[in-house]
């Protein structure tokens, strides 16, 4: 019965019910109880019907393999156990069926693990696109990934919740030609934080671009811009000169955002209009207006 079929693998209710439509009781309490009992079982994702519900591990896990890969392809959703790469098959397969566009919708709060989602359906569909093809699915998915580096750098700031929180939405799209073959790729962004620039609360950090120019910047680059490397010296990075940012090394972040913009086929030109950018607007911060 469908019933029996929602508990996940060997009957054994101790792991939960893979698909919380079967919960006896649908409250928020017992749905939650379901993604914790799964989750201590090692089972981080779940499904609502279509929707697949992620719980983030923060953690490694051996379940994106080559071999978990032929566990889903060409397999309905329900086939095998909750995973995003069951959800990436059936977009896919669903626009090759219908020849229409077919769009995954990633939501979550920050730190819920959606940038790292997407890397995973970009690796499945790399996977399972024709073998003559796989070279230009890859070469889409790492142009998307390199962007996302300098994406960050410009978009993402600390927060009191995540220290690498995107504070930006993030439309990205894969070309397919009529055989279902990816032929190129883009990204769209919109709502960006920009009142973050100028005012952040406290315990949190300015877009992450301004300390990585302070502290990776070049001496010639830091002097020519009239900058000095102190963070406390600048009314928008003052503030979270001291905050802790865990993994973050701005110094090293800003020595990775340069050659992602090459990647991205920023002219050098455009480049040195953006340090300079931010630069001029560190100044700014110190102008003063007195009524």
């Amino acid at each position: 019965s469908r019933a029996m079929a929602a508990l996940d693998v060997g009957q054994n209710a101790s792991v939960g019910y893979r698909d919380a439509i079967m919960l006896d009781k649908v409250t928020e309490e017992a749905f939650l109880q379901n993604l914790k009992v799964r989750f201590d079982s090692g089972r981080i994702y779940t499904y609502i019907g279509e929707v697949v519900v992620s719980v983030n591990p923060y953690r490694n896990l051996d379940i994106y393999t080559d071999e978990v890969v032929r566990q889903y392809d060409g397999k309905e959703m329900y086939e095998s156990h909750p995973h995003i790469f069951a959800l990436a098959e059936a977009a896919y397969k669903l626009m090759k069926r219908r020849g229409q566009d077919t769009c995954i919708v990633i939501s979550g709060e920050s730190g819920s693990g959606k940038t790292e989602a997407s890397k995973i359906i970009m690796k499945y569909i790399a996977a399972v696109t024709n073998i003559s093809q796989r070279k230009e699915i890859e070469r889409i998915k790492n142009m998307l990934i390199r962007s996302n580096v300098a994406l960050e750098s410009f978009g993402n700031a600390k927060t009191t919740r995540n220290d690498n929180s995107s504070r930006f939405g993030k439309y990205m799209d894969i070309n397919f030609d009529f055989k279902g073959d990816p032929v190129g790729g883009h990204i769209n962004n919109y709502l960006l934080e920009k009142s973050r620039v100028v005012q952040q609360q406290t315990g949190e950090r300015n877009f992450h671009i301004f300390f990585q120019l302070l502290a990776g910047a070049t001496d010639s680059m830091v002097a020519q811009m009239g900058l000095a490397r102190d963070f406390t010296a600048y009314a928008y990075t003052a503030s979270g000169a001291n905050l802790a940012i865990g993994k973050l090394d701005d110094k090293r972040d800003f020595n990775s955002v340069c050659p992602a913009l090459n990647d991205v086929r920023f002219a050098i030109d455009t480049q040195n209009v953006l340090r300079n950018t931010i630069g001029q607007i560190l100044h700014l911060g110190k102008i003063t207006f007195e009524g």
